[in-house]
């Protein structure tokens, strides 16, 4: 069975899609980008995207029972990745050893304009 996660801590999703969804012991985290909730806005530099992004996923996970130490794999979406070194600085901030495995790509776009974006999937 699955079930919804919404967490009025992080933005809505922008499309028919859930925040994260719980099924069996697990939770699947849609892409989080690097939008304040308070006020929608995109935060601007890809650091701070990153920053806000990483809140807006705790948020979710907490919501689903969770939380970061929990995750056991995340994709890192950038659209330049130039930026790895920098993110992996805010990154790290947010998860502890073991680390979750992690992919991290290079994309064309995202959307809204933005230049982060992380999915996760965690054990609840």
């Amino acid at each position: 069975m699955k079930k919804a996660i919404e967490s009025k801590e992080a933005p809505a999703a922008i499309g028919p899609y859930s925040q994260a969804i719980r099924a069996g012991g697990m939770v699947y985290v849609s892409g989080m980008l690097g939008i304040d909730p308070a006020d929608g806005n995109l935060k601007t530099t890809v650091t701070e995207q990153a920053e806000q992004a990483l809140k807006n996923l705790s948020a979710v996970l907490k919501e689903a029972g969770t939380d970061t130490g929990s995750v056991v794999k995340t994709t890192v979406f950038l659209t330049d990745i130039g930026a790895f070194a920098a993110v992996n600085e805010i990154y790290a901030r947010y998860f502890t050893s073991p680390f979750p495995a992690r992919s991290c790509v290079q994309v064309s776009a995202l959307p809204k304009g933005g230049a982060f974006e992380i999915e996760a999937i965690a054990e609840v």
